[in-house]
């Protein structure tokens, strides 16, 4: 028995080390295809010669394409941040009275937030796009920021991890003079801080990673995000391959970052998802 559930895992562990090569060798060849020479693209795997003129196109030549990288990095930065920050926020906030204040239609909100998560995103596009252009936000960063400032999966993340916190916490700090936003942040996001930061970290990932919504109300290369300035680039100019590749290497720094340095959250978040 011990050396069949021995093969067993042998096998197991064999077989999911293969899948793993296989969902990353794309990323590696992409990776070193960034340094390769251009007639070492498509030849070889391992480059014999490293360059870094593909990533020195991006940060100069790109500019007179009017492709501006380097600025579309730091709007997908920016864009991302301040959207991360909305989100916690706001479901930090919203959170609180659906999970401890009792007030008339208190079920009836939460059931809605919940009946809202139910339909996927795409749906709501064309109602949006015409709000969009009604405000006259069209070509802003307010098109790409708007939409996302509050997050009903992050209201309703917040608001479970809340209802786990004894009421005595709150009542201590309201015999101690709290107000209801020192009692938010200084009682509650500390004691469901594990919550919060998976919250911000998939909201992050999400608008990082967004690509139909920029695509659509940005038109102005100054104000693209990379992932949607890498599209164009690669629509007029695909014969530029290495930089390209260098590109979208710089597209994906941030995640393997955030994955890297965060990746307990991401794994307890991963768990959380399929509870």
């Amino acid at each position: 028995m011990r050396k069949g559930r021995t093969m067993g895992e042998i096998i197991f562990h064999a077989v999911m080390l293969l899948l793993a090569i296989i969902w990353i060798y794309p990323y590696i060849w992409m990776f070193l295809s960034s340094f390769k020479v251009p007639e070492e693209i498509f030849g070889r795997f391992f480059p014999t010669k490293l360059t870094l003129e593909h990533y020195k196109f991006i940060f100069t030549m790109s500019q007179k394409l009017e492709r501006p990288f380097l600025r579309a990095f730091f709007n997908s930065v920016f864009v991302s941040l301040t959207v991360t920050f909305s989100v916690v926020f706001f479901s930090s906030i919203i959170a609180f009275p659906l999970a401890k204040i009792r007030f008339k239609g208190r079920n009836s909100i939460f059931n809605f937030i919940i009946f809202q998560m139910l339909f996927p995103g795409f749906i709501f596009i064309i109602p949006l796009f015409v709000l969009i252009r009604n405000l006259g936000l069209l070509n802003t960063y307010g098109a790409m920021i708007l939409p996302y400032l509050i997050s009903a999966w992050g209201v309703f993340m917040i608001t479970q991890s809340y209802k786990s916190i004894p009421n005595d916490y709150i009542e201590a700090a309201k015999i101690d003079g709290a107000g209801l936003f020192w009692i938010i942040f200084k009682v509650m996001i500390p004691l469901v801080r594990g919550t919060v930061s998976i919250v911000g970290l998939f909201t992050f990932i999400g608008i990082w990673d967004n690509f139909m919504w920029p695509l659509i109300v940005i038109k102005d290369y100054n104000k693209m995000p990379l992932s949607v300035l890498l599209a164009t680039f690669n629509h007029e100019y695909a014969s530029y391959v290495g930089p390209l590749l260098a590109g979208s290497v710089l597209q994906t720094i941030p995640m393997i970052a955030i994955f890297i340095i965060f990746r307990n959250q991401f794994l307890k978040g991963i768990s959380m998802s399929f509870k």
